[in-house]
């Protein structure tokens, strides 16, 4: 049929046997032909199809465009020239056969077709289509058979088709032209080359190259890495992921609510008290019993299980699909490469094979190899791409889910164990999901491998593949137990930081009271168990090790001794072994990973049940709090009773409370009557027991304890608002911050707080007791101008908790809060005549404060000496919440750079950093210059200094070092001889047949064969045991110096670094030195002696191989190079774009109060999304950066597969079977092991950065030393005098002095009040004692001795002070009162006595060891000052300082305070920092100061005597006399 079609033979295959080989014309021009046109026009309409559904808008036509239409116009014009040809030819007479007249009409067909693809793609952001790109490839490959034949022809002389000949190599010419212009790509509109990618450049990943070479030029900064696409957006994935997750998450919750029942059922527990729906209730006994049971038997409450993968799975299946089709092709191809193996040993031993057959298996070694590696690159890319985007829509979710968490649930969270839930847990499964299809195709790859070997070996190969099977299970025990010591470690790790967090928000208070080796010892005692884990846990790991390097061994000697033991006419030869042990290696892949897989895949599951946990919380219930707008009254309360905890009792009860619009309602009762609370209960944050509160209009809330977000002041008030000049500086005015804005003096968080509420246009204000952290005058102005009938807000409903008794005429009602119900509310006058609990608590505060009401100097609550400015939005430090919290702002001190930074420094720093202004808001040009940023991150750049890999080295020990690589190098020379040893053996069966083969020869084989492999795995188990000992070693050196000098550094030091950077550091870096840099260095070493030995034997087999080493080496070498440098700053970039993510979520979650009051939480996301996109594109990148290097390190790889078969055809007459299987079995490895050494190296590079970011904190420079030489004499300070000789001091060297000379004398058991403005140095005073800050000029002299000679703990343990901020850190009662247990219990009681704490205690469950939680939040602040004053109590010491310590307590605490300071303190030198001028009336002396300097001196009746500075602040608050504060 064929042959009368083209008038020749179609097939001979006589053509083929012969030294030059070929294919018969007809076949060439028929078969050769159809293929590539079938397969066009196969999958043509699907690709017009396509562009028609998602067609853009058209672009422009441009030059590559034109260029591929013209030759394909010209493609076009030739088929049409050949067909006139052919018509021209045949005259009728039919001698030209039919092939030529339908070839050149398909053409013209599918050459129309082409132009139409080409056009169309014009509407797609990709103009190049991959099929067509590999229609050209086809069409070539094809064609070049009929191009040989046809010169061939020519060459003979036989020149019949000369005319066709020509248009068909004019016709080639031009189809390898259009090939090379489809491989450039087309600029898009978008940013993104990928989009725009020609198929070429896609799957070689070409399209890197300029952010590759970019990176090797210079160190990328942001700006250069391109934003994800659309699809990757964490919007698009989070929408997606939402959608499929309100299908699953219901069902989940219905299946753990019949869990439940069905629990209940067999416990037949009764139900009682039951007061909402029942599920809920029914949660709360289940969490009740389950907190009881956790302390017993660690039994986990129940929640939602089961729906997060399906939700997941149904997300990314798109993605899924694909990988899993590109993994299929990869297998398959791996199981051609066994086979090509075979047949080149076969060539080789057959001495009469044609030359040519051997060169086609090399070319299809090397095609198979090619086809390979752009499947496995692209495969690794769509992983990788699915992990970035589970990742992303977790971190995203997560964060969604903070906003709305109700508070129980949000209560069994720490910020930073939430945060975790976003970083670690978030990895986790990105980890699990980029190697997901290893599962079945682990399981393919074992099948095929163990059906290839059933065929070489038969049934001898169930022995070793027995020996594989029964490892699985213990490396499964083994896998199991490290899970576990993971788990534990975790937990270590988590309390490790909780307690790093602590110290580092109240290091000032450690400094203070000298405790820092108490919680340096509770970290220290933490890590060592964390160490002893980790050790147990590389002992575990070197166990597996051991048996994945013995298994291949194990199995090929015990395979090979069964398969020749079996039956003596068996004998290995060449082809049966190297086969075999190609196939053995491909096996010992899925196999290692196996085990990986089920370890990771159960760490995974313990982070998919944490975020199940979190993610299927319950949300916030508000439904008792409603919004119906048909009411008169703003605010109703109906018989309501809210709980913070519904197994704890009611809080707020029965509370019934109407207000009408545009009241001022003042809430006033005393410390812990649920004050606080009745505003949260409004706010919808408390639990409903009962009742319900009707709201009518929009909410501005300021909370007790101001939560200022890192960024300008600015940012702060506006709050995400239009901003509005004229309502701006109105609100600025009013709230008392435009004399600051000039000065920007210390704590104005609580006025800005107060500011961001003022701002935005409310209906109701709910105000927290914000008058409490300002001083009177302040505070009257802030209330005539904001609060009260007259204020900025006076039309709106106004609701006050306040202690300040004053202002209560003013408002319109009070309303008397006594244990979380209204005991009286009315008018003042009202309530005055009523003569109740008001009326008694009145009259006793207007006796003691005198005519005024509350005394005060004009003082800010702001210790004016913390430098820990206002950041901008440029660095958002990790813990911002408590880096506002703890460190009152003071924003009049520029923050010099540190002056050790030298240009070279600052310059990469603002490259590396430039990125960040793009976001940073205009009106930072114009604040005051003195508000300057925080310190920025210090990125380093550039490749990591070789000293910092000494320093780990060093750490690890010389010693173990050279045992390390000694073992190591012991066991790749045994590997080198095991193979040498298999070819020996294998030539036997040449000398041998099966009927004269020696026992004692073959059991001499079998014997040293298995010994070499033996001692293969035991070298390796030592130097994996001896590694595990050095580095955990090291990680013990370098986190103990770590954490030495970081608590020896100067306050300056924490003022100027955000907490989140330094605890990044014992986080992050940390457990990088512990976990992943030791696996790092020790695949790096193996990978290495692994390349080398393999070369070495290659060299060995065919020398020549040397020659092709060199320019392999230099290609492989150079991208090694450029990729290094890229990686690393992208690697840098993540970490960079990280922190301020994390920064962000924990800010967010310590303000969550906040935004859901403003109802804020939409804006928060979005800014969420944004802070997660900027950090996906530096994954995004990083992975494309890896690919880019993958693909072209396995072109070098292949490379060396490729010619290393040449050699042996060209050297074929020199070289046996056993040779060449020896050679190209171990040349088939290398690829892998090429790819992963350059892996490593960066992964080493990258993971030695955590060494050096804890190294530059372990140079931090230190405060002066604790103890010195000089020790004080015993007993000292027995009077308690002091005296300041001409005291100077400032706050760093670059600034001006803050105190200017300070010369007095306090003599001993003086009381001395220190009042002036803010910023005249009182807070300077205080730490000068302490030597916080040390002295510029002068000196301080206690006793006699001066403190600056003595050491920093001598000093400051004989000292007390009561701080302005109560801190307390998470621990028992017990440890915050008396870390070291220096007190007998009947002491601490005694103290808590005095401070009327000792009922409050003694009616806790657990006494002085109540666990307090983080930062003591169960705790009110008025409860949290007392403890502080009974940590005062217990240290006895002769010198009292107290700085403002009575601001945010209800005046009877007040009153409590100032009664036992002074009985319990008569005898020592007490200096209060006054905050209340009532506070310091009765004290001895009083020392104003004013600009760093003393202006008066002397006690309180002489100074009220002459009109001086004091005369004048008394006058303003309203102070006569010395007398008129008297009790």
């Amino acid at each position: 049929m064929l042959e009368k079609f083209c008038n020749s033979t179609f097939w001979n295959s006589s053509l083929l046997d012969s030294p030059e080989a070929d294919l018969p014309l007809c076949f060439e021009q028929t078969v050769l032909v159809w293929i590539p046109l079938g397969f066009l026009w196969l999958l043509a309409p699907w690709q017009l199809l396509h562009v028609y559904r998602s067609r853009n808008n058209k672009s422009s036509i441009t030059k590559l465009y034109l260029a591929k239409q013209v030759l394909v116009g010209l493609l076009l014009i030739l088929a049409a020239i050949e067909l006139a040809f052919v018509l021209i030819e045949d005259s009728g007479q039919g001698t030209v056969p039919p092939v030529r007249y339908t070839n050149p009409s398909l053409y013209l067909g599918t050459w129309l077709l082409v132009l139409l693809i080409q056009h169309s793609r014009r509407w797609c952001v990709q103009k190049d289509s991959w099929f067509l790109s590999l229609f050209w490839v086809l069409s070539i490959l094809c064609g070049t058979f009929q191009l040989q034949t046809l010169i061939r022809m020519l060459l003979k002389g036989n020149n019949s088709s000369l005319a066709y000949s020509c248009l068909f190599f004019i016709f080639y010419a031009f189809q390898i032209l259009i090939l090379v212009l489809s491989a450039f790509s087309e600029k898009g509109s978008s940013d993104n080359p990928s989009l725009t990618a020609s198929f070429l450049s896609k799957i070689t990943f070409s399209w890197y190259d300029s952010i590759v070479l970019k990176g090797y030029k210079q160190p990328l900064t942001l700006e250069d890495v391109w934003d994800v696409d659309e699809q990757s957006k964490t919007k698009v994935l989070v929408s997606k992921f939402e959608t499929h997750m309100a299908g699953e998450l219901p069902k989940a919750r219905r299946a753990l609510r019949r869990r439940q029942q069905k629990a209940q059922r067999n416990s037949g527990t009764k139900q009682h008290g039951l007061n909402k729906n029942q599920s809920q209730s029914q949660d709360v006994l289940v969490l009740e019993e389950a907190k009881k049971k956790k302390k017993k038997s660690g039994t986990a409450e129940d929640f939602p299980k089961s729906w997060l993968v399906k939700t997941l799975f149904k997300t990314f299946y798109g993605i899924l699909l694909k990988s899993f089709l590109l993994k299929l092709v990869y297998d398959a191809l791996t199981f051609l490469n066994p086979q090509l193996l075979k047949l080149l040993i076969s060539f080789a031993n057959d001495r009469d094979a044609y030359v040519w057959i051997g060169y086609l298996y090399s070319i299809l070694f090397f095609v198979v190899a090619l086809v390979q590696s752009f499947c496995l690159q692209y495969y690794f890319q769509l992983c990788f791409t699915l992990g970035v985007n589970v990742r992303t829509t977790i971190m995203a979710s997560v964060y969604k889910k903070a906003l709305n968490l109700s508070n129980r649930a949000r209560k069994q969270y720490t910020v930073g164990e939430t945060v975790n839930l976003m970083s670690v847990d978030a990895q986790k499964l990105m980890d699990v999901t980029s190697f997901i299809h290893l599962l079945w195709s682990n399981v393919l790859q074992i099948v095929l491998s163990i059906y290839f070997l059933w065929i070489e070996l038969g049934p001898s190969v169930l022995a070793g593949v027995g020996v594989m099977l029964l490892l699985i299970p213990v490396n499964g025990v083994i896998a199991t137990k490290n899970k576990a010591i993971q788990a534990k470690n975790m937990n270590k790790k988590d309390k490790r930081l909780k307690i790093m967090n602590e110290i580092l928000n109240g290091i000032k208070i450690l400094k203070y009271f000298a405790w820092e080796p108490s919680f340096k010892n509770q970290v220290n005692d933490i890590r060592k168990k964390e160490l002893k884990n980790l050790l147990t846990f590389g002992q575990m790991q070197s166990m597996i090790m051991f048996l994945l390097y013995l298994t291949p061994v194990l199995v090929s000697v015990i395979t090979f001794s069964v398969y020749v033991l079996v039956d003596s006419n068996n004998i290995l030869d060449a082809k049966k072994a190297f086969t075999s042990i190609t196939l053995f290696n491909i096996l010992r892949f899925p196999l290692g990973m196996f085990p990986m897989m089920i370890s990771s895949l159960l760490q995974a599951s313990v982070s998919l049940e944490r975020l199940e946990k979190y993610l299927g919380g319950d949300d916030l219930d508000t439904s008792a709090i409603r919004h119906d707008s048909h009411f008169d009254k703003v605010v109703q309360f109906s018989e309501a009773s809210f709980t913070w905890d519904q197994e704890t009792e009611v809080t707020i009860r029965d509370v019934n409370l109407d207000i009408m619009p545009g009241q001022l309602v003042a809430v006033v009762g005393t410390v812990g009557s649920g004050k606080s609370s009745l505003m949260s209960a409004m706010l919808g944050e408390m639990e409903n027991v009962h009742g319900h509160i009707n709201i009518k209009g929009t909410i501005a809330y300021v909370p007790q304890q101001s939560w200022i977000q890192n960024g300008t002041i600015k940012d702060n008030i506006l709050f995400g608002s239009e901003f509005d000049e004229k309502r701006y500086q109105q609100v600025l005015e009013a709230c008392a911050l435009l004399q600051d804005l000039k000065v920007l003096p210390g704590g104005q968080k609580q006025r800005i707080s107060l500011a961001r509420a003022a701002y935005q246009n409310a209906d109701i204000y709910i105000l927290d007791d914000p008058l409490s952290a300002v001083d009177a005058h302040v505070g009257k102005h802030i209330f005539d101008k904001v609060l009260g009938p007259n204020g900025l807000l006076k039309s709106k409903t106004r609701l006050l908790v306040t202690h300040s008794i004053h202002f209560l005429p003013q408002v319109d009602e009070i309303v008397v809060l006594e244990n979380g119900t209204i005991s009286e509310k009315g008018s003042y006058r009202a309530l005055l005549a009523k003569k109740g609990l008001f009326a008694k608590n009145l009259k006793t505060f207007v006796k003691q404060a005198g005519p005024e009401g509350e005394a005060t100097v004009n003082e800010d609550s702001g210790e004016e000496d913390d430098y820990g400015l206002m950041t901008s939005v440029e660095e958002v430090p990790q813990d911002v919440a408590s880096f506002t919290m703890n460190r009152e702002n003071s924003l009049h001190r520029t923050l010099s750079r540190r002056s050790r930074s030298s240009s070279r420094r600052l310059k990469t720093l603002k490259n590396s950093l430039r990125t960040q202004n793009v976001n940073t808001p205009k009106e930072e040009k114009e604040l005051v210059k003195g508000q300057k940023l925080i310190e920025k991150e210090f990125i380093q750049t550039g490749k990591v200094k070789f000293s910092i890999y000494l320093k780990y080295l060093q750490a690890v020990g010389w010693c173990s070092i050279f045992f390390i690589v000694f073992a190591y190098v012991t066991s790749f020379v045994a590997l080198i001889g095991s193979n040498l040893w298999l070819s020996v053996w294998t030539s036997d069966s040449k000398t041998f047949n099966a009927s004269n083969y020696p026992a004692s020869q073959r059991d001499m084989r079998i014997g040293v064969y298995g010994a070499l492999g033996l001692t293969q795995g035991i070298f390796v188990l030592v130097a994996n045991i001896f590694s595990v000992y050095g580095f955990t070693h090291a990680s013990n050196i370098l986190h103990k110096q770590l954490l030495n000098n970081i608590l020896r550094a100067p306050m300056s030091f924490f003022d100027t670094t955000p907490i989140g950077r330094i605890v990044n550091r014992f986080a992050g870096d940390i457990s990088t030195v512990d976990d992943t840099l030791p696996v790092s260095l020790r695949s790096w070493i193996l990978c290495f002696l692994g390349i080398v030995s393999t070369l070495f034997m290659i060299c060995l087999a065919t020398p020549a191989f040397i020659i092709i080493i060199i320019p392999l080496g230099i290609i492989y070498v150079s991208v090694q190079i450029f990729y290094v440098a890229t990686s690393r700053q992208l690697r840098r970039l993540d970490s960079v774009t990280r922190s301020p993510l994390y920064s962000f979520f924990s800010e967010t979650v310590s303000g969550l109060p906040v935004i859901r009051a403003f109802q804020h939480q939409h804006r928060f996301l979005k800014h969420s999304e944004e802070l997660i996109d900027t950090n996906q594109k530096c994954v995004y990148s990083w992975i494309i950066s890896n690919r880019w290097l993958a693909v072209r390190l396995e072109l070098v790889g292949n490379l060396i597969v490729f010619f290393s078969s040449l050699m042996i055809v060209i050297f074929k007459i020199n070289l046996s079977g056993e040779v060449v299987g020896f050679v190209l079995s171990n040349a088939l490895n290398i690829t892998q092991t090429l790819n992963w050494l350059v892996r490593m190296t960066s992964e080493v590079e990258t993971n030695i950065v955590a060494v050096e970011r804890i190294n530059e904190y372990i140079n931090v420079e230190n405060e002066a030393p604790w103890v010195t030489e000089k020790r004080p004499p015993a007993g000292w300070p027995s009077k308690g005098e002091i005296q300041f000789n001409n005291y100077q001091v400032r706050y760093r060297p670059e600034l001006d002095l803050v105190l200017k000379g300070i010369t007095c004398d306090i003599r001993s058991q003086e009381k001395i009040g220190v009042v002036g403005r803010t910023g005249a140095g009182k807070s300077s005073l205080t730490n000068s004692l302490f030597r916080i800050l040390e002295a510029s000029g002068g000196q301080i002299i206690i006793d006699g001795v001066d403190i600056a000679s003595i050491g920093l703990h001598d000093l400051r343990e004989k000292l007390t002070i009561i701080p302005q901020d109560p801190v307390l850190f998470s621990g028992s009662l017990r440890v915050n009162l008396d870390p070291f247990n220096s007190y007998s219990d009947e002491e601490v009681w005694k103290a808590l006595e005095l401070v009327h704490l000792k009922s409050f205690v003694a009616n806790l469950q657990l006494g002085l060891s109540h666990e307090l939680t983080e930062a003591g939040d169960n705790l009110s602040i008025g409860q949290k000052q007392l403890l502080c004053l009974a940590r005062a109590l217990l240290r006895k010491s002769k010198i009292l300082i107290m700085d403002e310590a009575t601001a945010a307590v209800d005046l009877e605490t007040d009153q409590l305070i100032q009664i036992t300071i002074r009985k319990e303190f008569s005898h020592c030198t007490a200096i209060t920092i006054a905050h209340r001028l009532h506070t310091i009336m009765d004290s001895d002396k009083v020392m104003v100061l004013d600009n760093g300097k003393i202006v008066e001196f002397g006690s309180p009746e002489e100074l009220l005597a002459k009109p001086g500075p004091f005369y004048f602040m008394a006058k303003e608050a309203g102070i006569e006399n010395a007398n008129s504060t008297a009790l």
